[in-house]
């Protein structure tokens, strides 16, 4: 039986655009990672800190529209802490009772804009670096080190890169899975709190004064994700093992952590040489309760100077946070931190660009 017309026929169908396979990777990678118990936990953990801060709002706003918010100035420029707050009592006496808020505006509803910026900005700082900061690098430890190292050992670049699948597109792929992940622990959540506080508020017209807190929430959110997801895919690619990948991520964190703790201990004990010079950096004059300065620190009320927050990713993270939500604008304060994520994110990237070359190179 003759055969007729043996040969290739052209493709009659329909053509993606190249980046949809980058989507395709990150669809897959998402499906996956919802599969682990524990991830689930710690998104569902990531999310209960919304309802701790969102209570806050809910009691400055109450206090504004009962016409308590002379009172709760008088008393934190007094130097005592505010009751009846919760959380927020700490912030906002500290926040109220600097000098720059014992001036007084002749128009109070100008007053009270003012000091409502100020309160929402400095909760949403401590709510960015406090809680979701420590819970995304707990998540990030859980999903980033499989996901090129469990490639690299099931030799899955065969099937990638043997389809019209390219180093960029892979790695976008791969990037956009851990940019949802940092969009649902921090993104999501600082918006409803800002939504929350628009909603509790006695006018909608508070979302108007308040317009520029969504960008910087994405621009701070972008600040934690891009050094972040590039130091973490880049472990994930210099090894095969997943649990190696996993054990560098943390130890980083933490050797860092512990790195900046004793540093920043011993500029308190040489400070106690010279209290006049520190007292002249500091610009906070209310101190907080003991157990409760972790979140004046979050909240950018300590205003001494870190000389050692760039040894540490979580303080640099914090320091150019602080710098987007307008808290800090010392260049002393912010450079050094931010260069210090720019030379990490640069160099995970160079190193996650030259692993994912190997395959093609072979």
């Amino acid at each position: 039986m003759p055969l007729h017309e043996v040969g290739y026929r052209a493709w009659r169908g329909g053509l993606r655009p190249p980046w949809t396979a980058s989507a395709v990777i990150a669809a897959s990678g998402v499906r996956l990672a919802w599969k682990s118990s524990w991830l689930r936990r710690a998104l569902l953990l990531a999310w209960s800190p919304t309802l701790f801060f969102a209570a806050s709002f809910f009691a400055f706003e109450q206090a504004v529209e009962e016409g308590r918010l002379t009172s709760l100035t008088e008393r934190a420029v007094a130097g005592r802490n505010l009751d009846g707050v919760g959380i927020l009592g700490t912030v906002l006496s500290r926040t109220l009772g600097t000098p720059v808020r014992e001036t007084r505006h002749a128009d109070e509803a100008a007053r009270i804009v003012e000091t409502r910026r100020l309160v929402w900005t400095r909760l949403l700082l401590a709510f960015m670096r406090a809680p979701q900061a420590v819970l995304l690098a707990i998540v990030i430890g859980l999903v980033a080190p499989a996901l090129i190292s469990g490639d690299l050992r099931a030799k899955a670049w065969l099937v990638y890169f043997t389809r019209p699948v390219g180093r960029a597109e892979y790695i976008l792929g791969k990037t956009a899975i851990l940019a949802a992940i940092v969009a649902v622990i921090t993104v999501l959540p600082a918006l409803a709190l800002w939504i929350a506080g628009v909603m509790v508020s006695p006018s909608l017209a508070v979302a108007i004064q308040t317009w520029d807190l969504p960008a910087r929430i994405a621009a701070a959110s972008l600040a934690v994700a891009v050094p972040t997801v590039c130091l973490a895919l880049a472990f994930s690619s210099l090894t095969a093992e997943s649990r190696i990948a996993s054990f560098a991520w943390f130890a980083t964190w933490a050797a860092c952590w512990i790195a900046h703790a004793a540093l920043a201990t011993a500029d308190v004990a040489a400070s106690t040489e010279r209290p006049a010079a520190v007292a002249e950096e500091r610009t906070v004059a209310v101190e907080p309760p003991r157990g409760l300065r972790w979140l004046a620190r979050a909240a950018g009320l300590d205003g001494t100077v870190d000389r050692w927050a760039w040894v540490s990713p979580y303080h640099a993270i914090g320091v150019v946070q602080a710098w987007i939500f307008g808290i800090e604008s010392r260049p002393r304060v912010v450079v050094p931190p931010a260069a210090a994520l720019a030379i990490v994110s640069l160099a995970s990237c160079a190193a996650l660009a030259w692993r994912v070359a190997v395959p093609l190179r072979a």
